[in-house]
């Protein structure tokens, strides 16, 4: 079975480059296609966050991985599988990012800690639920908190 999607927008700013950590003081906007009036994203403002679904557009396809690798290539980080990790190199290339709303004007959707870089084209928004959040306890390994230490910003 085959998918075929069709970005519904595109990431306007923030960083040019895909640079790792630092992501919460990044503000960028979300500017749907041409085919989408501001009717879609009528009532997104009342909410605090969004949930952005784009994809890693400049993966090269040599560069996918399919078995595991060490998180950020730190060999003092466990081996792990693909998809026990976030990382950008993933088979079908999707990323996915629960982002602060700054403001909806017409069809566009300023956001800010999105962790997605200019021109990135965006498959879905979805607006954060708290009934869409994790039900009882959050369990991780001590790598990925690690990992995130610095992610959003410098202070940890």
């Amino acid at each position: 079975m085959r998918f075929d999607l069709e970005p519904i927008g595109v990431v306007r700013g923030g960083r040019a480059e895909a640079i790792d950590d630092d992501w919460d003081r990044e503000t960028a906007v979300i500017e749907l296609a041409p085919r989408f009036g501001a009717e879609a994203l009528a009532g997104l403002g009342d909410f605090s966050h969004a949930e952005i679904v784009f994809v890693f557009h400049r993966v090269p396809d040599e560069k996918i991985e399919t078995g595991a690798r060490h998180p950020r290539g730190r060999a003092d980080w466990p081996l792990v599988g693909i998809f026990a990790q976030r990382g950008k190199n993933r088979p079908n290339r999707l990323g996915v990012t629960v982002c602060a709303i700054e403001r909806v004007e017409g069809t566009r959707l300023h956001v800010r800690g999105l962790d997605a870089v200019d021109g990135t084209p965006v498959v879905d928004i979805k607006p954060v639920m708290r009934g869409f959040l994790p039900r009882g306890e959050l369990r991780e390994p001590e790598w990925a908190g690690e990992l995130m230490a610095g992610y959003w910003d410098r202070e940890g």
